[in-house]
């Protein structure tokens, strides 16, 4: 790495125990893992912060909100046995992902992961590509997760004026609301959002039992366990199921593919080298039983998968859940009001998550404006500055559902094929230096991370490929999945601020991690 870079290490801890799993390095004084100064109250406890991860998250909302997508990679059976694929791929990100936050708790996450995991020479550039690929991931997912809400309103308006046509620009509307009134309770109403988690924790948990209650109960007719469980219904145009399964997979990564998210939140949270690894485990173990019992109850419900095929709703989950109420129409709306609050809460998560990358990438100049994106109000207790600039842009992109059939799909294809490679770059880093340039954190898994580790990258790399496949047969330019193109265009974007940037770019400042690596090679 450079000089600069190399003279913020500084005096090292005493490690009080080298054997596995505890904790290497301390942070000295008012300095945090990433090397600066704390401008963030730690105001986030450890429910708090597991609320956080799993409001965020909101795995079986985000299934639900996608469902007609899923259901055509294989009807009802695609829908679970997808999930659950991608529950496990993406319980493999968690792991490394947890052992390497409990090392260097940061609100970098990812980025200063693979600055210290791909070591001096190559440290720069890895930890550059990786925090602004992750930034734009999130930045991807916030305008996909805006949508279910804006949906949902629109919806919840068609369901009580039977003669409403809805149009795109209606639901763009709702879309700018949502996105700039999240973004403001994220800035004025920032120490609020504890308390707003934990509303959000409640709404999830609670909704998800009042939701499969009434699926359950409500219906004259079940749908058979031959439907849910056994017949494959491929609507893709695919012969092979198989292709059809694997591309199916994406709807599952969405549901459960924010392992990362509670970490941006590192520098808010009192003790993050234990709160972070038990939050991602929260979430993802939460995150799964939630979304399959919810899974399971909602295809149980379907009395006519045609109909919500072929629906033109702006939020299908509403024919189902009609259907599933004998047309009940205060029961529907009792159930979409679950899914618009929680996932309004949801929204305010992800500007947290969106704000703070963008403030530590340009807190160490790897932006343009950094010194303006760079700073937190200690009044607030938040980088206003970097959150108003993601709302923006997230307002901007979501323009694009007023011109394309498919815009839902491709923002969900784009946040999942980012935030993966950006997962993948400190992982292999991680890997190819034999595991010993990070200090040993309160999660670490040993020779097995190894093992772990290998296996999330390979299996990334095969998604990565398999998600770029077209949605269907046969191809059209309206129906084009056109996720590979908006990867490879932000990738070159991100390049060409690469070469003016990179000469005076330092990195983050990251201290004691030189002689902490000493220490890890002891231990292991």
């Amino acid at each position: 790495m450079t000089s600069d870079y190399k003279s913020t290490i500084s005096e090292s801890p005493k490690m009080e125990d080298k054997e596995l799993g505890k904790s290497s390095v301390k942070e000295v004084g008012e300095v945090n893992a990433s090397g600066h100064h704390d401008q963030m109250e730690r105001q986030y406890g450890l429910l708090a912060t597991c609320a956080t991860a799993l409001a965020i998250d909101n795995a079986w909302i985000a299934l639900g909100g996608s469902i007609v997508v899923s259901i055509y990679n294989g009807g009802a059976p695609g829908v679970l046995y997808e999930l659950l694929t991608a529950c496990f791929w993406y319980s493999l990100i968690a792991a490394s992902l947890a052992e390497m936050a409990s090392s260097i708790p940061s609100s970098g996450g990812v980025y200063h992961y693979a600055t210290v995991t791909a070591g001096p020479k190559w440290g720069l550039v890895a930890g550059y590509f990786t925090g602004l690929l992750s930034w734009g991931g999130w930045i991807m997912n916030s305008c996909a997760i805006a949508q279910i809400p804006s949906n949902v309103l629109v919806q919840l308006w068609a369901l009580h004026h039977p003669d409403y046509v809805s149009e795109s620009w209606h639901v763009y509307v709702c879309y700018i609301i949502v996105t700039w009134s999240t973004a403001g309770i994220c800035i004025f109403g920032n120490r609020l959002i504890p308390t707003l988690q934990h509303i959000g924790l409640f709404l999830v948990t609670a909704g998800l039992v009042v939701t499969v209650a009434v699926l359950a109960a409500l219906p004259k007719t079940h749908a058979t366990s031959s439907f849910v469980w056994k017949d494959f219904e491929n609507q893709t145009g695919y012969e092979s199921n198989g292709v059809a399964f694997l591309t199916g997979v994406l709807n599952g990564a969405f549901v459960i593919g924010t392992p990362d998210s509670i970490t941006h939140m590192a520098e808010e949270l009192p003790n993050p080298r234990k709160q972070l690894p038990i939050a991602i485990a929260a979430q993802i173990v939460l995150g799964t039983l939630s979304s399959f019992v919810f899974g399971i109850a909602l295809m149980y419900g379907i009395s006519d998968l045609e109909a919500i095929l072929s629906s033109v709703a702006n939020f299908p989950l509403a024919v189902v859940y009609s259907q599933a109420t004998n047309a009940n129409v205060a029961a529907t709306t009792g159930l979409l009001v679950i899914v618009l609050l929680a996932i309004y809460i949801t929204m305010i998560g992800c500007h947290v998550t969106c704000g703070r990358s963008w403030f530590a990438l340009s807190r160490d100049g790897a932006t343009p404006f950094s010194k303006v994106f760079g700073r937190a109000s200690t009044k607030l207790s938040c980088p206003v500055e970097s959150t108003v600039f993601c709302a923006f842009v997230i307002t901007c992109l979501g323009a694009i559902q007023l011109g394309s059939t498919t815009a839902f799909t491709d923002l969900v294809g784009s946040f999942i094929l980012l935030t993966t490679v950006s997962y993948a770059i400190p992982t292999v880093a991680h890997v190819f230096s034999g595991r010993t340039r990070l200090p040993i954190g309160y999660f670490w898994m040993g020779r097995m991370g190894f093992v772990i580790n290998i296996a999330s990258v390979l299996l990334t790399a095969f998604f990565f490929v398999m998600f770029c496949f077209p949605y269907s047969l046969p191809v059209t330019t309206e129906l084009m999945n056109y996720t590979s193109v908006i990867f490879v265009g932000y990738t070159v974007l991100v390049s060409g601020w690469w070469i003016v940037i990179r000469r005076r770019y330092v990195g983050p400042k990251i201290p004691h991690l030189e002689e902490a690596g000493r220490l890890v090679i002891e231990a292991i």
